[in-house]
């Protein structure tokens, strides 16, 4: 339980840093805790792919998951602005 909890407050801190930073209408709460934990998952994996994964507590999940969400939102505003 306690583990959940700590993905949804990651995922939140993490999603409302991505949508101040990628200036936008952003995407409700809910949204950002998605785009968060999201982010997370995709920060986490292109960290491991450049060897710099580590454990290093709070913050850096957090910075981790941010950069994961600035580059997701990027990818999705590109994508998007294409099919438009």
């Amino acid at each position: 339980m306690f583990g959940l909890l700590w993905w949804i407050l990651v995922g939140l801190i993490a999603g409302w840093l991505t949508g101040k930073v990628m200036k936008g209408s952003g995407f409700g709460a809910i949204g950002d805790i998605v785009v968060g934990i999201l982010g997370a998952l995709a920060g986490g994996f292109l960290f491991h792919l450049l060897g710099l994964a580590a454990s290093g507590g709070l913050l850096y999940t957090i910075l981790v998951a941010f950069l994961g969400g600035v580059i997701l939102t990027w990818v999705f505003r590109l994508l998007a602005g294409r099919r438009g």
